[in-house]
C-alpha cells in the first residue's frame, strides 16, 4: 500500500523529517513528553495528528507515554513516542512489556550527552547498549540510526514497517546533531506502507500469541469486531494467559528471539562506501558517519585505500557483513560519540581477523572528519 506525499524541495530538520515521516508511515497516535533535543518532534505532531483526525496526548511522564503508546496500539492505532536519553530510560520497564507482548510500537530517541542530565543541549551515541538491552530478560528489539534528514524520514517510515511486520518495538537512534540540523530534502511521491497481519479466524477460535511458521502472530485489534483478548507481561501461552510450564515458556522466549534471527535478511541494512579495494575500513553510523565519509574521501586523495561501512541498522547488530570485512581489512576503525559501545560489537564480530582502533568521543562536540583522517593515516603506517 502507499501513500502521496509532498514532494516540493523543503529546508527542514532531522526531527520535523521524522514527523513527517511518520504521518506518512500511518501515524495516528503519538503520546509523549517535552524532552530536549526530541521537543520539536512532538510540537509538529500536535499539530499534524488532529488535522487527519489522529489523537496527540502530552503525558505527566515519559512512563505513562509508553504505556499510551501500547494501549493505542493494542486497540489498532499506529503509534510512536519520542525522547531523549533520561525519559529513553524511564520506558524501559514498558518498552519491555511491549516487547514481551508484541505490541508494535515505535520509540524515538534523539541522543544527547550523559550519563543522568548530562548534556541537554550537544550530541552523543552514548544511548546504543541501552537500546539493545535496556530492559531486562532476552528479548527482541531492532534499532535504526540515520545519517541525515532525508534518511530520517526514510528510517522513520521503515521503523513503523519493521514494527508492524513483526510485532515489535523499534527504536529510532537520531542523535542531537541530525535531529537538529536542517537540509535541503525532496520528500519521496510514494511510500511503501506496511499494516499488521490480522486475525485469520473468527474471535471464539484466536489466539493472539499462536506459534506460526513466520513466527509472527496475526494480531486483532482488541475490543474490534468481537476480539478479545488477555495480555500480560507475564510468560504466557497462545492464549495470552499467564504459563508455568517450561515448554511453553522455553517455546515462547525462543520465538520471540527468533522471528528476528528468522527476518533478518529483511532488517537489516549497511552502506558501504569504497569498500571493495580498501585496506582500511571505517565502521560509523549516524551524524559521524558524515565525518567519516569526508575523511575516506580525504584519505583516497591522499593514496590510501580506505572505505566506509555504515550500518542503517544497528540492531540486530550486523554481524555477518562485518565478519566479512576481516577477509580484506588490515584494521577497522570505529569513530562514535562514546566509550567504544559499537567498537566492543566490531571486535566481536571480526573475533581477531583484524585490529579494532576505537575513536571515542565524549565531550559533547562532534567527531570531526580531521580527527578520522588523523586515525587513519596513522592507522596506514602501521
Amino acid at each position: 500500500m502507499s501513500v502521496l506525499t509532498k514532494t516540493s524541495v523543503e529546508v527542514i530538520s532531522g526531527n520535523e523529517a521524522c514527523a513527517r515521516g511518520a504521518m506518512a508511515a500511518g501515524l495516528r497516535f503519538y503520546a509523549g513528553y517535552p524532552i530536549t533535543p526530541s521537543s520539536e518532534i512532538a510540537e509538529e505532531l500536535a499539530v499534524m495528528l488532529p488535522r487527519c483526525g489522529g489523537v496527540f496526548i502530552q503525558m505527566e511522564d515519559e512512563i505513562a507515554a509508553m504505556g499510551a503508546v501500547i494501549g493505542a496500539s493494542l486497540a489498532g492505532s499506529k503509534a510512536m513516542t519520542a525522547t531523549s536519553g533520561p525519559g529513553f530510560s524511564l520506558k524501559q520497564e514498558n518498552l519491555g512489556f511491549a516487547c514481551m507482548t508484541e505490541v508494535p510500537c515505535v520509540v524515538v530517541n534523539v541522543q544527547r550527552g550523559g550519563p543522568s542530565t548530562g548534556l541537554p543541549t550537544m550530541p552523543a551515541q552514548g544511548d546504543v547498549m541501552q537500546a539493545r538491552w535496556g530492559t531486562h530478560g532476552d528479548h527482541p528489539i531492532i534499532a535504526l540510526a540515520p545519517n541525515s534528514v532525508a534518511e530520517t524520514f526514510d528510517l522513520t517510515v521503515r521503523a513503523f514497517n519493521l514494527s508492524e511486520l513483526l510485532r515489535v518495538p523499534v527504536i529510532l537512534l537520531l542523535d542531537e546533531i541530525i535531529g537538529h540540523v536542517e537540509e535541503k530534502v525532496r520528500l519521496p511521491e510514494t511510500v511503501e506502507i506496511i499494516s499488521r497481519k490480522g486475525p485469520d479466524v473468527p474471535p471464539a477460535e484466536y489466539r493472539p500469541y499462536r506459534h506460526t511458521e513466520d513466527m509472527v502472530p496475526p494480531m486483532a485489534s482488541y475490543g474490534r469486531q468481537g476480539y478479545r483478548f488477555h495480555v500480560t507481561g507475564l510468560a504466557h501461552d497462545e492464549t495470552g494467559f499467564p504459563t508455568n510450564k517450561p515448554a511453553e515458556i522455553d517455546r515462547l522466549n525462543r520465538r520471540l528471539n527468533g522471528k528476528l534471527d528468522r527476518h533478518r535478511d529483511a532488517i537489516v541494512e549497511v552502506v558501504r562506501h569504497d569498500c571493495d579495494d580498501a585496506d582500511l575500513i571505517v565502521f560509523a553510523y549516524g551524524s559521524v558517519s558524515r565525518a567519516a565519509h569526508q575523511a575516506v574521501r580525504e584519505a583516497r586523495a591522499k593514496g590510501i585505500r580506505a572505505g566506509l561501512f555504515r550500518p542503517r541498522t544497528l540492531w540486530p547488530f550486523p554481524g555477518t557483513e562485518v565478519r566479512q570485512l576481516g577477509r580484506q581489512a588490515k584494521a577497522v576503525i570505529v569513530p562514535e560519540m562514546n566509550l567504544g559501545q559499537m567498537a566492543h560489537e566490531v571486535e566481536w564480530a571480526l573475533a581477531g581477523a583484524c585490529p579494532v582502533v576505537p575513536l571515542g568521543r565524549v565531550d559533547g562536540q562532534p567527531v570531526c572528519p580531521g580527527e578520522i583522517l588523523e586515525l587513519i593515516e596513522k592507522t596506514a603506517c602501521g
